[in-house]
């Protein structure tokens, strides 16, 4: 899996990548529903959303699988003497060492084959504390097939079931992306643990 995201990153096959920050990520920051915290970006890619959250404050930690979008995230960082923690990792296996208060997920679950869509979930509950909040892009592709994969709003409903998750209103709703499709913006909150 490794080399096909490698690969496309190194083909410049990258169109789920807005080319700078999503105007969600601008309205929560702005908003102050979103305000500095430890937060993990999962797929970060070339990491728009993770300059900005650095600029802002944040203890960033971004993941990705492949190594060039994190060796040009890195070299970027470092160029505008910004500070964020990059690693190449497997979100399905890496763990923080202490809970974080947010997870920022744009285009990592949409990524992934729906076959290891629970194990991410499962994942995303275990990095954050109780009360941390997924601030989530679910891609609505309307077709299907992927990457991207369609993220039907019943699915993830389905998925970020009430057992562990607080499903919470927030705009900004539907959030238009370059490529013709869109995303539907939603906070989601981890339930208390047992």
């Amino acid at each position: 899996m490794q080399e096909t995201w490698e690969q496309r990153y190194r083909a410049g096959q990258t169109g789920w990548d807005r080319g700078g920050v999503s105007p969600a990520l601008h309205r929560w920051l702005d908003s102050g529903e979103l305000s500095p915290c430890r937060i993990v970006v999962p797929g970060c890619g070339h990491g728009h959303e993770v300059v900005e959250l650095a600029r802002r404050g944040f203890a960033v930690t971004a993941l990705d699988f492949a190594p060039t979008p994190v060796e040009t995230l890195r070299r970027r960082l470092r160029d505008e003497g910004l500070d964020a923690e990059v690693l190449q990792e497997d979100v399905l296996s890496w763990q923080p060492p202490e809970p974080v208060d947010a997870v920022y997920e744009q285009t990592c679950l949409c990524a992934l084959d729906p076959s290891f869509w629970e194990g991410y979930e499962r994942q995303l509950c275990r990095w954050l504390r109780p009360g941390g909040r997924v601030f989530a892009l679910f891609m609505q592709t309307g077709r299907e097939g992927g990457p991207p994969f369609h993220c039907a709003l019943p699915r993830m409903e389905a998925l970020f079931a009430e057992e562990r998750w607080r499903w919470l209103t927030t705009a900004p709703g539907d959030v238009p992306h370059p490529s013709g499709i869109f995303e539907l913006a939603h906070v989601l909150e981890r339930a208390a643990a047992d």
